[in-house]
């Protein structure tokens, strides 16, 4: 197998936790100058004179040091920058619990509503910011993901040199994932339980929700009910594979739509503010694997609950 030569490190610092952008320049480049390749592929998103502003005020920077407008273009050169902040996020009021820290690893058990990595819009307000900037560890990185709706319990690794053996764990399939959901209680669904479901999930880019089509299935998930009480189901979800939305597409599959999703089985509300009393009833409950390192077996659980079981006044089941 080849192995990736990796990226020389940031000449950048982070900032809030978040890393600068970083840019390999084309091998088969033809541009005098890194402004004249820069220009070309990131003027029209940048805006007219940003390239030139952000290259004045010495923004962008190179291995050896920072980029000017003069500076030749080396095929296969790497450069950093920062992207410009936008709107302020909303703060997520809710910690992030530290489950475990090692030299190696950090558990955590993330809260609903805050997303595990930067994206999109999402920056500063991610429970791998937090982690760096809480826990000084600038060079942390996640093992794994979860939605930015579900809570409950993701590694990510300390040590740099060890990130390729946790994330093989997941790309594996090695990592035992349990999860927990709320939904209603159906009885006639509640009859097939407990069932595999495999089906064959997509998500289209600019699409918000994934949605199941016919072909090979490349989704599998167990589904069995725990507990029932007033109306409500306690379901117990187990992956075996990891498409995205996986858990909530086959849930509402089965008439059972997890409580609080705001895309199954509709799509509500794009664009309205969040209403933190009301989050995804899903749950990340356990995660169990063979360290990698030491061959121990080290299962670490949530300390959430899931708050319409908890307390089920006001959750709607019809």
């Amino acid at each position: 197998m080849v192995r990736r030569k990796p990226a020389p490190v940031s000449p950048l610092p982070q900032r809030d936790g978040i890393d600068p952008v970083h840019v390999k320049l084309p091998l088969d480049g033809a541009w005098p100058t890194v402004r004249a390749y820069l220009e070309e592929r990131y003027g029209a998103a940048a805006g007219d004179g940003r390239i030139a502003a952000m290259l004045a005020a010495g923004e962008f920077a190179a291995a050896d040091g920072p980029v000017t407008a003069d500076t030749p273009y080396r095929p296969g050169g790497h450069l950093w920058f920062h992207r410009e902040p936008g709107p302020p996020e909303p703060v997520v009021p809710f910690p992030v619990e530290v489950l475990h820290r090692d030299e190696r690893i950090v558990v955590a058990d993330k809260p609903h509503f805050l997303a595990t990595t930067p994206r999109g819009s999402h920056a500063t307000e991610t429970a791998l910011a937090r982690l760096r900037r809480d826990l000084d560890l600038p060079r942390l990185s996640p093992a794994h993901r979860l939605d930015r709706l579900t809570a409950g319990v993701v590694l990510f690794v300390a040590d740099p040199a060890l990130r390729g053996a946790y994330q093989g764990l997941f790309e594996r399939r090695e990592a035992v994932k349990e999860y927990e959901a709320v939904a209603r209680h159906e009885p006639d669904a509640a009859a097939r339980l407990p069932v595999v479901v495999c089906s064959r999930i997509v998500k289209d880019r600019g699409r918000l929700d994934a949605y199941e089509v016919p072909g090979e299935p490349n989704a599998e998930s167990l589904v069995e009910l725990a507990e029932e009480r007033g109306g409500l189901g306690r379901y117990r979800l187990a992956p075996r594979t990891g498409r995205t939305h996986q858990l909530r597409v086959h849930m509402n599959g089965l008439g059972l739509p997890i409580l609080g999703d705001p895309l199954y089985p509709e799509v509500l509300g794009e664009g309205d503010p969040e209403d933190y009393r009301r989050p995804l009833q899903l749950l990340a409950r356990s995660l169990e694997f063979t360290d990698p390192v030491d061959g121990r077996r080290r299962r670490f659980s949530s300390g959430r609950e899931l708050a319409a079981w908890r307390d089920p006044a006001g959750w709607t089941t019809g």
